[in-house]
């Protein structure tokens, strides 16, 4: 069959979660190709993910290596990265097919968090705002790009954190994102676990010594040490 995009999810023990994420996309699998990229799970995701996806792909972990992994076995021309707690909104298909379609070469969504309260509201516009501004998308923000773009780029490089803002970096040379306002809906969690002012303080900190050149491993040991 042919599809016109084919949606990569990577995961790493989403157990608890990946059912009901995976149920959400079961209305697109006759137009798109899911595809799981799992990172090395000891719990059951490959087993929850096996009849809900079209294909299973085990790959070494980290995020950036598993959607390489993901977009090397992809059929579509078109393909979206999206992290197995995000869910895109209804008409999200449609959005891209009609981005690329206008000449686009990548893109991404606007992000809503799955928690009403303001300081989240507040947090996704200023990621949403900040995005149009530096032409940079997170993971978050469900990233998507034609497979000739991704070619182009080399796909996401191999370090294991930042793998969003580099690949952003290296495809504005492109073009600029198609930055569509229609909002995915992301998990809170990482927040609520951590801390909203601690998440804040330290997603800025890692940011700005990736920008003055800091080892994105050293950054990711930061980052999940303190997950």
């Amino acid at each position: 069959m042919a599809y016109p995009i084919s949606i990569v999810i990577p995961v790493l023990n989403e157990a608890g979660h990946l059912a009901s994420k995976l149920q959400a996309l079961q209305r697109l699998r006759d137009r798109c190709q899911l595809l799981l990229v799992d990172g090395g799970s000891h719990d059951n995701s490959l087993e929850i993910a096996k009849p809900l996806v079209d294909k299973v792909i085990l790959s070494s972990r980290g995020r950036a290596i598993q959607m390489n992994a993901g977009a090397l076995q992809a059929d579509a021309e078109i393909l979206l990265f999206l992290h197995a707690d995000t869910r895109l909104p209804e008409n999200g298909i449609d959005l891209i097919s009609q981005a690329i379609a206008e000449g686009f070469h990548w893109g991404r969504f606007d992000v809503a968090f799955d928690n009403p309260k303001p300081v989240f509201t507040l947090i996704a516009f200023m990621m949403n705002q900040r995005s149009r501004l530096t032409s940079i998308a997170t993971g978050d923000q469900a990233l998507f790009m034609t497979r000739a773009a991704f070619a182009a780029v080399g796909g996401f490089p191999g370090i294991a954190l930042m793998e969003d803002i580099a690949i952003s970096s290296k495809l504005k040379i492109l073009g600029k994102p198609c930055c569509l306002k229609a909002k995915v809906l992301t998990s809170a969690r990482r927040w609520r676990q951590n801390g909203i002012f601690n998440t804040i303080l330290l997603m800025w900190r890692l940011r700005l010594a990736y920008f003055f050149g800091a080892d994105p491993d050293d950054l990711a040991m930061r980052y999940y040490g303190r997950r």
